[in-house]
Order: structure tokens, then C-alpha cells, then sequence
């Protein structure tokens, strides 16, 4: 887990995409967060303890490496994940909120000049300025908040939370799937929660 500091960040951007508007600075307590997506080897501990359903496509081979991300995940399935880490750890654990998103420049990553057949493994390329892997690429991440395309304008100006209902989760990052479209820090992207696509994966948040 790495340890981020509190303090004011901006989100968003303008001149991009609505629901990206309007760029704004928000108060963020201090937090950690794992340094990379939940691995495969990771997650197939939780599920042999667990009995949970397999994610989509868990057996195919362009997933089966236990160094990539764990993909085919709901977000049903990572929350269940940060529940029973919490209860077999004895610490609590969460998956973050989109105001405690990092930040990447996507052009400067070479990999997105062109597609990718599967994700890479969580510990390849460099690490962002806090020591994370992968921010900015590899897999979609859940967010633990709700979505809701207009929210920036009605955001808090402390620990934005999302809105308190809707039809989809937030999440960011971009894929191995996409470009630099979803690359961008300040791209928002969502999903309902019990959809299972295989370029979504997740991470977890700790609070110190």
C-alpha cells in the first residue's frame, strides 16, 4: 500500500468531454492504495475461500497469467473482494473513490500507440510519481461511487463521494483495449455494476 498525502487536487478538464466539466479543485484526506490492480493470484485465493462465481473468461489464455490483473470482475465481485480482505486481514478496505485518482501522461506512455491483445502484467512499466503501476492504462478500474454525468458541477468541495444513487458505477483509467481516449486522467467512463467486461479490473483503498 502507498501512503497519499491529504490535500487539494483538481479533477476534470474542459474543452473535452461533458461530463468531464467543470474542472474543479477538491480537499482530499489522506489515504493508502495498493500500488497495482488485484492479481489473478490474488483474487484466485478469495475465490477458493470464497466459493464466489469465477470472473467472465477466467479460463481463457490471454488471462491466465498470475501477474496480470484480474479482469471479468463486477463490481459486485471487487467490492465482495475489499469485504473479505477487510475480514481476513483485520483492516478496512474499499475501492477508491474517483476523487482519489492519480495521474499519467498518456502520450507518454509508448505502449498506447497501438492496441494489445491482453492486459500486461500489474508490476510492468514505470511507476507514476507515488510508486503506482498502471493508473493511467492496462484496465478500466471500478470506483466505488455512483455515476452520474452532471455530478462536477454539484461536487463537494471536501471528499466528493459521488451522488448517493444511480444506474452505474464510476470507474477510471484506461484499457488495454483502448487508446489514449480513456487514457486521460481526466476521463470519466462507468458501467453498470453487474456487467463483467474483461478490460475491468479494480484496486484497493485503505484508509491510514
Amino acid at each position: 500500500m502507498i501512503s497519499i498525502p491529504s490535500g487539494w487536487s483538481w479533477i476534470g478538464s474542459e474543452g473535452h468531454f461533458a461530463w468531464e466539466s467543470p474542472r474543479h479543485r477538491v480537499f482530499i484526506d489522506a489515504f493508502e492504495i495498493a500500488e497495482t490492480t488485484v492479481r489473478r493470484s490474488e483474487y484466485a485465493v478469495f475465490l477458493r475461500q470464497t466459493g464466489r462465481e469465477e470472473p467472465r473468461d477466467w479460463a481463457l489464455p490471454a488471462f491466465t497469467d498470475p501477474e496480470q490483473p484480474v479482469v471479468g470482475v463486477s463490481w459486485f465481485d471487487a467490492t465482495g473482494y475489499c469485504e473479505w480482505l477487510s475480514i481476513t486481514t483485520g483492516h478496512s478496505y474499499r475501492l477508491p473513490y474517483e476523487a482519489e485518482w492519480g495521474n499519467e501522461n498518456p502520450e507518454s506512455l509508448e505502449r498506447y500507440r497501438c492496441a494489445w491483445p491482453a492486459p500486461q502484467r500489474v508490476f510492468e512499466g514505470g511507476a507514476n510519481g507515488y510508486g503506482l503501476f498502471h493508473m493511467g492504462d492496462n484496465v478500466h478500474e471500478w470506483c466505488l461511487d455512483w455515476y452520474d454525468a452532471g455530478y462536477y458541477a454539484i461536487s463537494p468541495e471536501c471528499n466528493p463521494h459521488g451522488p448517493p444513487g444511480g444506474m452505474r458505477r464510476a470507474s477510471r483509467g484506461g484499457s488495454w483495449r483502448h487508446l489514449v481516449k480513456g487514457t486521460r486522467a481526466a476521463h470519466r467512463s462507468s458501467l453498470p455494476p453487474e456487467f463483467r467486461y474483461t478490460d475491468y479490473g479494480f484496486r484497493v483503498v485503505r484508509n491510514p
